[in-house]
């Protein structure tokens, strides 16, 4: 297999979230076969604000993405995640 270089959307619950908070738990809930590359906060709309992810995945563990998927949604204040770009290195 090979690897993965992928950028995600983490859409916070509301814009009491502290984006710095969340920022500073990823490392930590990322799963074996993950590396973060780069975050960034950027504005969205009307004071709500989004952390963009840069990763690169190991996909040779199955299912590597859904694992992914769901310990950025368990992340304490994160309402939606989502890939918004992905491509072989």
């Amino acid at each position: 297999m090979g690897r993965i270089v992928a950028q995600y959307e983490l859409m916070p619950e509301s814009t009491d979230v502290v984006l710095e908070d969340v920022n500073a738990a990823i490392p930590k809930a990322l799963p074996a076969g993950v590396e973060m590359i780069d975050t960034k906060i950027l504005p969205v709309a009307f004071g709500l604000m989004k952390i963009v992810l840069g990763i690169i995945i190991d996909d040779s563990v199955e299912s590597i993405g859904t694992i992914l998927e769901d310990a950025l949604r368990n992340l304490p204040g994160i309402e939606n995640v989502e890939c918004i770009s992905s491509a072989l290195l």
